[in-house]
């Protein structure tokens, strides 16, 4: 009965250990990749909280692979048409997908923002 105990307390205190080994690694790569994203990731973690969906949520609802107005116009107005509650559609699907949409319109503006603001970083001279 002591060997029994003792095995389970050090089988305890392995995966005690290996869990806050990879929780720390876990920690360092969310700081890394929040790091990476900087400020457009501020930006795009508020719109997420302001609607309610994350960037890959409205994605999904819309079916879109990568951001592009056309195909997200597209397939806006497909999925509104065939949720709408004239033709036996749900009015929530159709909620969903307006605010995926919205979602999306948002990153699609953060990025284009991003995208101004470091050309015309790169076009001003250097001060001295």
């Amino acid at each position: 009965a002591r060997y029994l105990a003792q095995i389970i307390v050090m089988g305890a205190q392995v995966v005690g250990r290996a869990f806050a080994r990879a929780l720390r690694q876990e920690f360092a790569a969310s700081r890394a990749a929040a790091e990476a994203r900087g400020r457009a990731g501020q930006q795009s973690a508020a719109a997420s909280s302001i609607s309610g969906l994350t960037l890959q949520e409205a994605q999904q609802i819309l079916n879109i692979s990568k951001l592009s107005p056309e195909e997200v116009q597209k397939n806006y107005e497909h999925l509104f048409k065939v949720n709408d509650k004239s033709v036996g559609g749900s009015f929530y699907l159709q909620s969903k997908v307006v605010r995926a949409k919205e979602r999306l319109e948002e990153e699609m503006s953060i990025e284009q923002a991003d995208k101004t603001q470091k050309e015309q970083s790169a076009q001003q001279p250097p001060e001295t």
